[in-house]
């Protein structure tokens, strides 16, 4: 567990058990406090939301590990540390400066909200087809929603904006991502997950030159062989980018908002009754229960001196602590752990901000706003299959959700 007190360096569980217990102890130390994440690395936790925003939005706070963090230019961190994919791959989540507006720019039209909208044809048909699914197994027992509902919509909705319809290379995708979010992986896990995702996205790309396709994969290899300013490197980093954090999020929003309604049922019977609506349940899961807790990783390109007095050196590593600022007392009360719909400022940074503000946020929440409302309108007597503390959430400390969500799926017609 992380440490209790303010001795020394807060230790970060790599199991991410107590989440929420561990953002509470790290907002305890301060907006910013030093931290030791897996394999002893050195790093500091920023929890305050504002300063958290101003250190978002700041030229010299960078992404670029190779730039700029010393540890992985030293080769002091290298395939086996469980992060070594979040610094080590070469996208726009990583780039900094000219390097990420360049790389933003290929991708932006893709995700606009006008964009996002011409889909929503498209993921009502998934949804439909998932429910009728679930409907089937309405009568065996428990239902993982988590398998069976929170992930199937975000990966196929994803998997067919960018082209990849052979189920294997999804299953292997999904498999890989798995394993760069679990941060209880042993080295030999973590070493074999990123060149391994690597050569799925090679494959694929080789796949669409030989056949390219109206998809996003097709547009941006021939944007790269028709000579944008896109290496080969940053073409398969910004695939496993999209393909990755493009799912992935919305599996742990769709769970944790489920999750929320059901051990919440006041919440719900408000939502049911006019009184709020599900863009406030989507808000409110974003604010209380964000997808990623804990993003790694940003670099101080210089001395950072914070209003306490505090510096963050340079070349220091920097963990954005999205989970708790979301529960910051000082921006949301002293009731911010409570889930409360009704809440009138459920503002929070679950999808980031600044420059590097999550491009696909619009897709998310498109997914959310029609997945949610049909399935407790399909299931109007769902209700948990175990107690809620039976429940046990990944192995992580940056992806926040469940292993599994089992349900008793009670249809409404």
């Amino acid at each position: 567990m992380g440490a209790s007190d303010d001795s020394g360096p807060f230790v970060i569980d790599p199991s991410g058990r107590d989440l929420h217990g561990d953002a509470a102890r790290l907002r305890a130390r301060g907006p910013a406090t030093r931290i030791v994440l897996p394999g002893g690395v050195g790093a500091w936790a920023v929890t305050g939301p504002a300063l958290l925003r101003r250190l978002l939005t700041d030229d010299r706070v960078s992404k670029d590990a190779y730039l700029h963090w010393p540890p992985l230019a030293n080769g002091d961190v290298g395939p086996g540390w469980q992060l070594f994919p979040w610094v080590a791959v070469r996208n726009m989540l990583t780039a900094y400066g000219d390097d990420h507006r360049r790389l933003r720019r290929l991708v932006s039209s893709a995700f606009t909200p006008r964009r996002t909208a011409t889909l929503r044809p498209r993921v009502e048909a998934i949804v439909a087809d998932l429910l009728g699914e679930l409907g089937a197994l309405a009568a065996g027992g428990s239902v993982d929603l988590r398998d069976r509902y929170a992930y199937p919509l975000p990966i196929r909705v994803i998997c067919e904006l960018f082209g990849v319809a052979d189920p294997d290379a999804r299953e292997e995708i999904r498999r890989c991502v798995d394993a760069f979010f679990r941060t209880t992986a042993g080295p030999e896990e973590a070493a074999a997950a990123f060149p391994r995702m690597q050569e799925i996205i090679r494959g694929i790309v080789r796949e669409k030159r030989a056949r390219p396709a109206d998809d996003l994969s097709s547009a941006l290899i021939a944007a790269r062989d028709e000579g944008s300013p896109l290496s080969e490197e940053e073409l398969v980093g910004t695939l496993m980018l999209f393909l990755s954090a493009g799912h992935e999020t919305t599996v742990n929003l769709l769970d944790n908002a489920i999750h929320a309604m059901l051990v919440h049922p006041g919440q719900l019977a408000l939502v049911r009754a006019g009184r709020a609506a599900w863009d406030d349940v989507i808000e409110e899961t974003l604010r209380a229960e964000p997808p990623v807790a804990n993003l790694p990783l940003r670099f101080a390109v210089e001395d950072i001196v914070l209003d306490d007095g505090v510096v963050i050196g340079k070349g220091e590593a920097i963990l954005a602590c999205y989970a708790a600022a979301g529960r910051d007392a000082a921006a949301h009360g002293d009731d911010a752990d409570l889930f409360d719909v009704t809440r009138a400022d459920k503002e929070h940074l679950a999808f980031g901000h600044g420059v590097h503000y999550c491009l696909g946020a619009p897709l998310a929440r498109l997914e959310a706003a029609i997945a949610l409302p049909a399935l407790f309108t399909r299931f109007p007597g769902m209700a948990l299959a175990v107690k809620p503390d039976e429940l046990r959430p990944l192995d992580s400390f940056i992806s926040n959700g469940h292993r599994a969500l089992p349900v008793l799926l009670i249809p409404g017609w």
